[in-house]
């Protein structure tokens, strides 16, 4: 009778620990694969959020490109024509010397309006990142902040040679940014633009010795600007870091992998 009841024992038992072992591996199994649905969500939030970034940058591109073509077609054409009739006046000998004062200072203000609006049309969209690519298209860049402003630039730019078309405007679009924002805010005279390629993707170094600004406020209250910077890099696949301090100038690395 004991041994009975001993063995009813010893099978309860195993029983006992066959059914905890089966609910512990029951709810092991059903917790991974709660985890594995809410990092599908997860993943799949993400990449809506990429997709919405990505239309709403393409968007401020298309935008960019009509404002460029209307400033080349409407504008500046006009602006054309009131040059050249403007110079046809000047050589009239009939006309006196008020009218051809009033007709120099025409021509003038002409000329600075039509410089003025090439300017902002190839800001908008250069036309040397097409024909060159990135690496011709930040020289250029480059060249023009020294000669238009008191600004130092040392840069040493490696040609992205897996970058598309498309992420290399983003990228020029990042660092035509940061130097306004370097010039505009910051007040810095002096820049380091880095830029290197390695197997995986690519990494970007930006130095001003501007005035500066607190991280945390920036992170907390991030301009439009900054903002744009952000959602670019996101696009690239990348991350961004800033390090910046009041009256110590500011440094922005930016990582970014190639996308498998």
């Amino acid at each position: 009778m004991e041994k009975l009841i001993l063995q009813a024992l010893v099978y309860g038992i195993i029983f006992l620990v066959l059914v905890t072992t089966g609910l512990i591996l029951f709810f092991h199994y059903s917790r991974r694969k709660i985890i594995q649905k809410e990092l599908e969500k997860a993943a799949l939030k993400l990449e809506n959020q990429k997709k919405i970034l990505q239309t709403s940058i393409a968007i401020q591109e298309r935008e960019r490109n009509r404002i460029a073509q209307d400033l080349h077609d409407a504008i500046s054409s006009k602006l054309n024509i009131v040059s050249l009739s403007t110079n046809v006046l000047l050589v009239d000998k009939t006309i006196g010397k008020k009218q051809k004062q009033s007709l120099e200072q025409i021509l003038d203000i002409t000329t600075n309006t039509l410089e003025s609006s090439r300017k902002i049309a190839h800001d908008l969209l250069p036309p040397i990142l097409d024909k060159f690519g990135l690496k011709a298209a930040l020289e250029e860049l480059f060249e023009e902040c020294t000669a238009n402003t008191n600004i130092d630039i040392e840069s040493n730019i490696e040609k992205l040679s897996k970058l598309s078309r498309t992420n290399q405007l983003h990228v020029f679009r990042i660092v035509q940014e940061l130097i306004n924002n370097s010039i505009r805010h910051g007040k810095a005279n002096e820049l380091v633009i880095y830029m290197e390629q390695n197997t995986t993707g690519f990494i970007l170094r930006y130095q001003d010795n501007g005035i500066g600004f607190t991280v945390k406020d920036v992170k907390e209250k991030p301009g439009i600007g900054l903002q744009n910077i952000k959602s670019r890099v996101k696009i690239l696949n990348g991350e961004l870091k800033i390090d910046s301090t009041q009256n110590s100038g500011s440094q922005f690395i930016i990582r970014c992998n190639y996308e498998q």
